[in-house]
This record gives C-alpha cells, structure tokens and sequence, in this order.
C-alpha cells in the first residue's frame, strides 16, 4: 500500500478544485469539478465559483441558471440546496432519495407529515407542474391544496414547506425555477432541464457520484463520501453498494494510517504531488470545506471548529495555509477583515486580499 500524507492530499485538492491555481472554468465546470456548488445562500455559491476563475464573470451563475439551463438549484447533498450541472443532477438526487427518513416515526411526529402525504403531495405537485408553469411557493401550495382538497396538507404545507419538498426535490417532482424578485419558484425539471430523462438506476448514479467526489475530496473512505452526501445517514449496505457499483477505476492509498479510495486515473498525480505553501481565501459554506466537512481534524482544527461551523448551520469563510483552514475573515465596512488562528505569511495573505477583497466589496 502505497501513502501520502495529509499535507499532499490537501494540496492535491487545491489543485484539483481550482483553488491553486484557478483556472479558465466556466460555472457548469467548476459545479462539475466540485461535485456541486452549495447554494444555500446564492452571494456564497456565487462567490465560491467567481474565487476559481482566473477572470471571473459577473452573472456567469445566472447564465447558466436561468438562460442556458446548464445548471439547476435543487435540494441535494444533506438536504441543502445546491448547484449542479443539469445533466447529472438526477444522479446526486438518486442517491439522496435512498435515506427515505419521512419513513421514520420520529420525522413523521415532528413534522405531522405521513409517507402517504408525501406521495400525494408529488402527484399534486407534479400535475401543477406538468405543463411546464414555474409556480412560486404561494401558487405552487393553492395547487395541491385544490387538488387534494386536503386541509391536513394545507397545514402542514404551512409549518413546514421546505422539509416536505426536499424529497419531492430528490424525486425529481421539481427544482427552482427563476425567482420573482424575493419570490422562490418552482419547476417540473422535466419541463425546465434540456434532456432531463429522469432519475437514473442506482448502479448508475453510483458510479456518476462516487467517481466526482473522489475526483474533488478524495482520496477519501465509504464512511466520509456518505458524510458529505446525507450526513451518514445512509443505510451502510447501500454505500457499500455504490462504492461496489463503481469499483471500475478506483484504486487505493493510504493516508494516516488508512486505506482511502481515489480514481485510478488520479492515483500517480496525487503522489507526485509536494505539500502547498500559499495563503488561499474561501468564501462562506465552501466546497472544500464541506466536501471533508468541519469535523475533519486533518482540516479544521478541533479546538477552532466552532469559529468555522456557527450557530443555525452557518460556515464562515476561511483562511486557508498550506491547504489547512488558519483562520476565517468577513468582510468589514468594505475590507476583509482576518482573525487567524496562527501565523499566517503577511505577504502572501496581503496578496490574497487584494485579489478577493474586490469580488466581495
């Protein structure tokens, strides 16, 4: 068994996810490269995508949203929304969907939600979708309501919207649409998405994901990819599957002591790869964050943990040296403003600023 340490696998990512260097990717590549762009707050995803470009694009994440539809907003990975090139979006819904918490007694209580109303939602939403409407949030719940005539659903609809459609999202029932100034739309992606052909068999949507997220955070092992996807909520068996699904090129190194999986065809490239010096800035909820999540000790330091992962889910931008986070930074009557949690280079962390102060000014 061959191993690499820590420090190249971070600097391998860097690389591998256009941090150092950026590059020339357009925003459908860079959501490609990353297995995603979170988009719980559109400013971050359209942050995390302009910081990768060498020349960034003003309105290149709209673009590609909303005039080319190389792109779409849904909930995926953990629940949260994100950008994801549209034509293998239905492969990170496929896998989401296999969690089937709504199942669960538990989320059945607190959310006064049933599978049966779940599933009566999807036709409800589905046939107010079907010819090819982008409802928002108000309309979209005055259809179901007047289809179902259901009450109960009316009510649960307004406690909880967001939970209840997340699966409809993962069943491929809707996706965001274009927003009517503050207003969230909806849409059939079968309407909206050029070529959306549905959701893929799981063998094969394992092979899509499993190979793009050890092409961006590998080299990694069943336990993080399922991490990242639902928060280890996933039954063992089915990661276990999908990583047998796409056993055809993948090889193994060993990092710390661990076997860890990356794509074959990376495997020589990681390990002719040195450690990273350079001082990088990462706006909020960063792929390269979430990808090895906070809770990676090999990234984020266990006693900062708390200054990256806030209060309400928040992910603050980060500090990164040498591929580690060393600090977070906001932005302060106009400049971006550091609190490192070590020694950080002035010279190159000046440098850094000046690049992404004015992207975010």
């Amino acid at each position: 068994m061959t191993a690499v340490t820590w420090a190249q696998v971070l600097a391998w990512r860097m690389r591998r996810q256009y941090i150092e260097p950026q590059g020339e990717a357009s925003a459908v590549d860079v959501a490609r490269r990353l297995a995603g762009v979170q988009a719980q707050v559109a400013s971050a995803a359209e942050l995390a995508v302009a910081l990768r470009q060498r020349n960034p694009e003003r309105g290149a994440v709209a673009k590609a949203l909303l005039d080319e539809r190389t792109l779409v907003k849904t909930w995926a990975m953990r629940g949260t929304l994100h950008l994801l090139p549209a034509d293998v979006a239905a492969a990170y819904l496929a896998l989401c969907s296999t969690t089937r918490h709504w199942e669960k007694p538990s989320w059945q209580k607190t959310f006064g939600a049933t599978p049966a109303d779940l599933e009566a939602l999807a036709e409800a939403a589905t046939a107010a979708l079907a010819g090819g409407e982008v409802l928002t949030r108000e309309e979209l719940s005055e259809a179901v309501i007047d289809k179902t005539g259901s009450r109960h659903l009316a009510e649960v609809l307004g406690s909880g919207w967001g939970v209840l459609l997340k699966p409809l999202a993962w069943w491929g029932v809707l996706c965001h649409g274009p927003a009517q100034g503050t207003r969230v739309t909806f849409a059939a992606p079968e309407r909206w998405l050029p070529g959306w052909t549905g959701l893929p068999p799981l063998d094969e949507a394992a092979r899509t994901v499993v190979h793009a997220y050890l092409a961006a955070h590998g080299p990694a092992t069943p336990e993080m990819f399922d991490n990242w996807l639902m928060r280890k909520a996933s039954r063992k068996k089915d990661v276990k599957s999908w990583f047998a699904a796409a056993e055809d090129g993948l090889s193994t190194v060993e990092v710390d002591g661990v076997q860890m999986f990356v794509l074959a065809e990376h495997r020589d490239e990681l390990l002719a790869t040195e450690p990273s010096t350079s001082v990088r800035l990462l706006g909020a909820f960063d792929q390269y964050v979430l990808g090895a999540g906070t809770g990676a000790t090999y990234l984020v330091p266990a006693e900062h943990r708390g200054k990256v992962s806030r209060t309400a889910g928040w992910i603050s931008p980060v500090v990164l040296h040498e591929g580690r986070v060393a600090g977070v930074w906001e932005v302060q009557d106009g400049d971006v403003a550091v609190t490192a949690f070590e020694d950080v280079p002035p010279g190159p962390l000046k440098e850094e600023i000046g690049r992404v102060g004015p992207l975010v000014s």
